[in-house]
């Protein structure tokens, strides 16, 4: 059934309260590494949001999973989407792989993400969704081309966000499938304990848990923790449950936009005019995604 005015504006303002936090959420992270080990920073983070959401639970009352099978979901689909997305994606901008890589590696998410959508969970793509993905994905390219260094890209970095790229494709539609029906008050703490619990021995093992105590660390830890590992991802299920895996996720095409244009109202660090044409070009691929009427 088509969604009610009320739902559809509801939606959209979901939409983009999530593209505005995970777009800025990269110039936080950017500002976090320079004061804490990759690892270390995740595994801090992480710790600090699942002890941010005890009293919401306990407020709420939150519904806990009640079959072993609910809790092992829920596990895997947080370990794939915080730890192993954010762990590779941080890890190959530790061994030197540009941050203009890593967000033009991640647009690739809703490609993927719409070849798999469509061989194994039933989504039948238009011409025009499938059309959208690919100049979505052209148009971060040259949003971001101006911080490609691929001088600085060593086989460890780049395999490193390969690996987060694949954390988070998986860990969305797993998501999707198999934890459709919990609460997300509950599951998110749960994931977000188990992600810090697994991250600590790499803080320890191989960042030697460094950490560099000062007030931009303490923004950076504060506004990840709470906008970014608790609203910014809830509303991602949120809207996973809501709408078409392919229409939800093709959204992460837009987060570069608004780290561009943060960059320049807080740095002033002018975009290329090759910067803008790929943002036109990306609302233009998200736009023919988001606004096609997909088959069934």
């Amino acid at each position: 059934m088509p969604a009610s005015p009320p739902s559809r504006w509801g939606d959209r303002g979901l939409a983009w309260l999530f593209v505005w936090i995970w777009g800025s959420g990269y110039l936080a992270t950017k500002t976090g590494l320079h004061y804490a080990a990759p690892f270390t920073f995740l595994a801090l983070r992480f710790a600090l949001a699942a002890a941010c959401l005890v009293p919401v639970l306990i407020v709420v009352r939150a519904r806990w999973p009640r079959a072993p099978r609910e809790w092992v979901h829920l596990i895997v689909a947080g370990l794939l989407m915080h730890a192993v997305q954010l762990g590779g994606s941080h890890y190959g901008q530790y061994w030197g792989i540009s941050a203009g890589i890593v967000a033009l590696l991640f647009s690739a998410q809703p490609l993927v993400t719409a070849i798999v959508a469509s061989r194994w969970l039933g989504e039948r793509l238009v011409a025009r969704q499938w059309a959208g993905v690919a100049i979505g994905l052209a148009g971060v390219g040259l949003v971001v081309w101006h911080k490609i260094d691929v001088h600085a890209m060593s086989a460890r970095s780049l395999a490193a966000v390969c690996v987060g790229l694949a954390g988070i494709t998986a860990g969305t539609l797993y998501q999707r499938v198999f934890c459709r029906n919990a609460d997300l008050y509950s599951g998110a703490f749960i994931q977000l304990a188990v992600a810090s619990l697994v991250l600590a021995p790499l803080a320890y093992g191989i960042d030697g848990a460094r950490i560099d105590w000062s007030w931009q660390l303490a923004a950076a830890l504060a506004y990840l923790v709470i906008l970014g590992s608790i609203v910014a991802v809830n509303t991602l299920h949120t809207l996973m449950r809501r709408g078409q895996a392919t229409r939800v996720t093709s959204l992460l095409y837009l987060p570069p936009i608004i780290a561009v244009a943060l960059e320049y109202a807080m740095f002033d660090v002018v975009p290329s005019g090759l910067s803008l044409v790929g943002v036109g070009i990306t609302c233009l691929g998200v736009a023919l995604v988001a606004l096609a009427r997909p088959q069934t």
